[in-house]
């Protein structure tokens, strides 16, 4: 059996996984605080059929052996956390971070999630949290009778009341990791650490290299359509090229085949 057919099989099995992460920054274009996701590929275990640095006849030395690639794999798919646009909503419990760090998440298990996406509400007992629900860690509760809500730069969470005076309620903290890549996703824009992210680095926005918060503002994903159109066509073309390379070895098989008859 001829080895390009092996060969252009991994290469079609890894441009299939790779469009299928492409086809996910697309789905997730509007997604706030979404990070888009890239293949990386490596070349997998060769044959050698001559060393190179071989001695020949007459006691010459090769230059250049002869190797025989058996394809492509797979090594990572990794999440890229460059800053996405922001964007203004006038909602004042939205909080975009302008810098590295994430938001704590308190989840249902008792667990801290890790999340960019700060559109935050309230819920019936005044705790800010997340679109499903989650809690805000460390967990700030907004008075029934506060008329204005003012997050600063620093996470500082100030209300005004009915009556005129003013509260400080707390401050949000932002944690980052050593390497964000790591952190394992799970959905609902919520990370969690992991072996290879390392224990969080829990600071005040602005200090010990966290971002600050811009209130009013949420951060869109950082998928760019463009550029994702083009690696969508990249991987279709190359695709199509190791389908034909498996094309051209089955009939370069049925020639072999018919010598014999």
């Amino acid at each position: 059996m001829q080895r390009s057919l092996f060969t252009a099989a991994t290469g079609m099995t890894a441009q299939q996984l790779n469009l299928d992460v492409i086809s996910n920054n697309l789905a997730n274009v509007n997604t706030t605080s979404f990070k888009r996701s890239r293949v990386d590929f490596h070349d997998l275990l060769y044959q050698t059929l001559r060393a190179p640095g071989a001695t020949a006849a007459q006691g010459l030395e090769i230059p250049a052996g002869i190797q025989i690639g058996s394809g492509v794999g797979v090594v990572s798919v990794t999440k890229l956390f460059e800053q996405g646009p922001f964007v203004e909503t006038g909602n004042t419990l939205d909080a975009a971070i302008e810098g590295d760090g994430f938001f704590q998440i308190t989840l249902p298990d008792g667990e801290i999630a890790y999340t960019r996406d700060g559109s935050f509400q309230i819920n019936r007992d005044g705790t800010i949290v997340t679109a499903d629900g989650f809690a805000l860690e460390p967990e700030i509760t907004i008075p029934e009778d506060a008329i204005n809500t003012t997050i600063g730069t620093d996470g500082t969470v100030t209300v005004t009341l009915a009556d005129g005076t003013t509260d400080e309620l707390g401050q949000i903290e932002l944690a980052r990791f050593i390497n964000p890549a790591g952190l394992l996703s799970q959905g609902r824009n919520l990370f969690r650490q992991s072996e290879s992210s390392g224990d969080p680095i829990l600071s005040n926005p602005g200090e010990e290299g966290a971002g600050t918060l811009r209130q009013g503002f949420i951060e869109a994903s950082n998928v760019s359509v463009v550029d994702e159109i083009v690696q969508l066509i990249i991987t279709q073309r190359a695709f199509e090229i190791n389908s034909s390379v498996i094309t051209t070895s089955d009939q370069m098989l049925q020639v072999a085949n018919n010598m014999r008859q």
